[in-house]
């Protein structure tokens, strides 16, 4: 079935944020906050008993502000709200200006001088860069891509959908 790339997924890493119970079915995404496919396949899986793990791909050509959103997840994560900011953003796409941002980081409890110099810092922006990488070298063309044990599933499409709505 595998289709993407030339290069198997990457396997998960330490601190690679997964959420769901760890005997599930592993479903890989790579993400683009402010694409609306992936808010799409974010309401398909979140409140699914799967295994998810999320991975930025931001496509900066066609979403201007979804590096500034990776970046803000990221800077969430460090101070234990990564999840919640990632339901937040793509909860509502249409605001993710800074003042929107740090509204959100607000609303979730975050220390704001912290989160806006996590935020900004070279370590985050690697992280980022390192999904977007290793999903490069996976296949990934575009948002949102979907691998469910390692294979790949067409996330944008009604069948790639359905195949992710019909995992246990």
């Amino acid at each position: 079935m595998r289709e993407l790339g030339s290069a198997p997924l990457p396997p998960l890493r330490p601190g690679e944020y997964v959420r769901g119970p760890a005997d599930a079915p592993l479903v890989v995404v790579y993400a683009d906050f402010e694409c609306p496919y992936c808010a799409v396949v974010h309401e398909h899986l979140r409140d699914r008993p799967l295994r998810v793990a999320f991975r930025h791909f931001p496509v900066r050509s066609k979403h201007p502000r979804a590096w500034a959103a990776a970046c803000a997840a990221e800077a969430a994560g460090r101070q234990g709200a990564f999840w919640p900011m990632h339901d937040a953003l793509f909860a509502d796409q249409g605001r993710l200006e800074d003042p929107h941002l740090w509204a959100r980081a607000e609303r979730l409890g975050l220390d704001l001088e912290g989160f806006e110099a996590d935020r900004r810092a070279p370590e985050v922006a690697e992280r980022v860069k390192d999904d977007f990488t290793g999903g490069i070298r996976a296949g990934v063309t575009t948002t949102p891509a979907a691998f469910v044990d390692g294979e790949p599933v067409d996330a944008r499409s009604t069948e790639g959908l359905a195949a992710l709505d019909a995992l246990p």
